[in-house]
Order: structure tokens, then sequence, then C-alpha cells
């Protein structure tokens, strides 16, 4: 991301205790945001050809609409990331294990001894 083009964002959206943390450090926040929420941020930046790193907590992001999915699938400049709930940071597993316990089997990600 080429941070002195004036159009780079950096977003996270989530439960307000999770947001507020990233807004210590200059994230733009959107405390408590709900799917719909979520779906008109993201298409607004698709919008404005902006170049964005957007960070989803974890629930928000299963809940993605057309333009989360639309985005994850393009990649590029709009890069969407999720991030684990804080109430529950050790139960958070990632949609990429989803995939692979689909099309591998659970033992794809068991601990060999």
């Amino acid at each position: 991301m080429d941070a002195g083009d004036g159009n780079t964002r950096m977003l996270a959206l989530g439960s307000a205790p999770l947001v507020q943390g990233f807004a210590l450090i200059g994230f733009e926040v959107h405390p408590d945001a709900t799917p719909e929420q979520l779906e008109t941020v993201l298409a607004g930046l698709h919008r404005s050809h902006a170049t964005a790193l957007v960070l989803v907590e974890h629930d928000l992001a299963r809940q993605g609409g057309e333009w989360y999915a639309r985005l994850r699938a393009e990649g590029g400049r709009i890069v969407l990331a999720e991030v684990p709930p804080l109430s529950a940071p050790a139960d958070y597993h990632p949609a990429v294990e989803d995939l692979m316990t689909e099309i591998l089997g659970e033992q794809a990600l068991e601990t060999p001894p």
C-alpha cells in the first residue's frame, strides 16, 4: 500500500472494545458494526478506488455479504483480514481451516505425535 497517495485507509470493524484498541494506533474504527454497515463500508471503498487494509472481527466476517465475498476473492488494493474476538481468542479458527478440513478431512489439522 502506498501511504503517500492520500487515499490509503486502515479500518477496523467489530465489537467496540476490540476496535477501540485499533483506534489508538490510527485506524478508522466502526464499533459494533453490523453486517449491513460492513457491506456499506466495503462498497464505498470499492467505488472510491481506495487502497485499504480492513480488519474485521471474526463473527462479523462470517456474516459478510456480497461485497465481503467479492473483495476477498479479488484481493489487490483492498485487503481484508479477520481478527479474533477479545472474548475468546483461543477459540478462533480462520476460514482456511474449514476449507482444509472440507478438502483433506479432520486429520489435516491434527498435530503429529
